[in-house]
């Protein structure tokens, strides 16, 4: 797994870390890096909650020059389609930005509707193990709190593999562990976990239960 030197879109993080680039998201950068060399001046990029979609797209337009349209399944259709068209006049890149593919948009102009059918198009996946564990632990450390060495890996194998679920289990257990003023180990996770309506993906594995 490598990195660019870019913050990740999490509130609270921006300066504190690098974008980390995994097989999860590797195809996405590749092709926002070679922006010169797209069939048309429009790409869209598409990618979860929390994936740094946004992120990305602000270091493409730093590079490019280019603009950038996000949420763009939202936007008014018609200045979406003023906008493709200004892209290609131009040759000036454009980058269109929302959480699904452009087949799954509600489009009622058909000239946009056919402009989106024909548009390159990345997304960024989930996060793979590799990825996952490094925004685990790098969420923890930002945070603050004092963690038992083998937490990362215990939280990797209970809770669902997602950008969103990382953030909001690892400010869960930032929170308890400094109003309570401990460690966050593995059993007082599972008990935070449980409290809040978290339920693990995989049976306990008491061998690894690391404890205060």
């Amino acid at each position: 797994m490598s990195q660019i030197s870019l913050p990740f879109d999490w509130p609270g993080q921006a300066g504190d870390g690098a974008f980390l680039v995994s097989e999860a998201n590797r195809l996405a950068v590749a092709h926002l890096e070679r922006w010169r060399d797209w069939p048309l001046s429009v790409s869209v990029l598409t990618g979860p909650p929390r994936s740094g979609r946004s992120t990305l797209a602000r270091q493409f337009a730093a590079m490019s020059g280019g603009a950038v349209i996000d949420d763009a399944q939202g936007q008014d259709e018609r200045a979406l389609f003023n906008a493709w068209n200004d892209a290609q006049t131009r040759r000036h890149p454009l980058l269109m930005v929302g959480q699904a593919p452009p087949a799954h948009w509600t489009v009622a102009l058909p000239d946009l509707r056919s402009r989106l059918a024909a548009v390159p198009h990345v997304a960024i996946a989930e996060p793979d193990e590799a990825l996952a564990r490094a925004l685990i632990c790098r969420a923890l450390d930002i945070a603050g709190a004092a963690y038992a060495a083998g937490l990362p890996d215990w939280l990797l194998r209970r809770i669902e593999r997602s950008y969103g679920a990382i953030e909001s289990v690892t400010r869960l257990l930032d929170r308890a562990a400094l109003s309570q003023g401990r460690k966050i180990s593995a059993s007082m996770a599972k008990d935070i976990l449980q409290s809040a309506g978290y339920m693990p993906i995989v049976p306990p594995d008491p061998s690894t239960d690391q404890r205060e």
